[in-house]
């Protein structure tokens, strides 16, 4: 078997919830899905310049701004949101300005939210930072819409004063 892992620029998770597809679009494609599960505040810009409401759908082309619990208000993220098609896509820029890819799908009678992380630089020191902080943040996060989903219950820390857990 062939252990080594040849391709660094890119990574794929999925997570089985059991929840409509419908139901977890809107936690990706809304600022008040995302802040339910994600993060502490998220701000979208459409086209023409004006603030999405927290329950309006994300369309292509929007910009955003993000903030995380636990973090303080400087640690942001900014991005544009590349697909939004309302059902079962939804892409973004992430750090780096790499590509984020979510679809949702069915799979033996589950639903399924597959997320890939694409075009990450392959240098050593990018590569170890963004290659594994990335995807390590996306497997906290992943859980945590599972757990919303599921049973209500949000594992995110929100105290800026607790640094270097996985729950931020």
């Amino acid at each position: 078997m062939n252990t080594k892992h040849s391709n660094w620029s890119q990574f794929k998770l999925r997570v089985n919830i059991k929840a409509e597809i419908a139901d977890i679009y809107d936690a990706w494609a809304t600022p008040a899905g995302l802040e339910s599960w994600f993060l502490r505040s998220a701000k979208f810009v459409d086209n023409h310049g004006n603030l999405r409401g927290k329950e309006i759908k994300i369309g292509k082309g929007d910009i955003y701004e993000w903030l995380w619990h636990g973090y303080p208000d400087e640690v942001v993220e900014k991005g544009t949101i590349l697909e939004a098609n309302g059902t079962d896509k939804f892409t973004f820029t992430f750090s780096l300005n790499c590509p984020v890819a979510i679809s949702l799908y069915h799979q033996a009678g589950e639903s399924i939210v597959e997320l890939v992380e694409s075009n990450l630089p392959t240098d050593e020191e990018t590569m170890a930072r963004h290659y594994v902080g990335d995807s390590r943040g996306w497997i906290f996060y992943l859980t945590n819409l599972k757990s919303v989903l599921e049973g209500g219950l949000d594992l995110r820390n929100r105290k800026t004063e607790l640094v270097n857990v996985i729950t931020a």
